[in-house]
């Protein structure tokens, strides 16, 4: 990008630029078959150019590495450049952030992992964000990086559970599930993205961890290193069902009647 005021790439957590890697490789086959789900529309736009927009919303994203499937690279550079502000050099055009696209893997945790060799030098300060919660607000992606700005290793956005949890012990499909435990709720979180990281520990969690995992920070997690949690938001939603198109579609509509979004 020719925006020079954009910060330039140095060490040390406190002031570094943040780089955000958007895994957008799966093909989310819980909202039917088609194209991938990132590719899927929102509002008439594909859910990964909102994920996309929501990490350039914020000022201190100056690097964005969308992970596309690897057979749809082109693809996906093609979108996001349709979609580009206007102005901006082909690949980029999000105001003060660059985009660039590689290709992923076969897994998410693949993904991620060849969206980190792909950062440049400097970035110490690295978010991982589902391309699938297009809607997260912008303060949740700061509260994020100011926590691995004051000194955290993970950070995630989580929100205390509405619903009683059971234990199961798993069944066939089909045969009812013996209930095991009810962990106390007041304890538990549910975790959302983007996750934020020191990036030299979240290199090690991926060099040392080879087992598959649900999220980047459990991966932390099982180098022993803390985790902490930020408050999240409730529309910072995963789109994984067709009924979770319907409602972030809603959100959208009243997004762009009240701030014009």
């Amino acid at each position: 990008m020719s925006d020079d005021s954009r910060p330039s790439p140095t060490g040390g957590r406190p002031g570094s630029p943040v780089a955000a890697v958007i895994p957008a490789a799966g093909r989310g086959v819980r909202l039917g078959p088609g194209i991938p789900k990132a590719l899927r529309t929102l509002g008439g736009t594909p859910m990964l150019v909102h994920a996309v927009r929501a990490m350039a919303a914020s000022r201190a994203v100056s690097l964005v590495v969308v992970v596309a499937p690897p057979d749809g690279t082109a693809e996906v550079k093609s979108i996001l450049d349709a979609h580009a502000l206007p102005g901006g050099s082909p690949g980029g055009g999000w105001g003060r952030t660059d985009v660039l696209v590689v290709p992923g893997g076969e897994t998410r945790q693949e993904s991620v992992r060849l969206g980190l060799d792909a950062l440049p030098p400097g970035y110490e300060i690295v978010l991982v964000h589902d391309a699938a919660r297009p809607l997260v607000p912008v303060d949740i992606v700061d509260a994020v990086v100011e926590a691995v700005r004051d000194g955290a290793v993970a950070v995630v956005p989580a929100l205390p559970l509405a619903d009683t949890v059971k234990q199961v012990e798993p069944a066939p499909a089909g045969r009812p599930e013996p209930v095991v435990a009810t962990p106390d709720r007041s304890r538990l979180r549910a975790v959302q993205t983007p996750q934020g990281f020191d990036r030299a520990t979240l290199i090690r969690a991926h060099e040392t961890i080879t087992d598959d995992v649900t999220d980047d920070a459990s991966m932390v997690e099982r180098l022993g290193e803390q985790v902490v949690a930020v408050p999240g938001h409730e529309e910072a939603f995963k789109v994984t069902r067709p009924l979770d198109l319907i409602l972030a579609e809603a959100v959208l509509a009243r997004r762009r009647l009240n701030d014009g979004f």
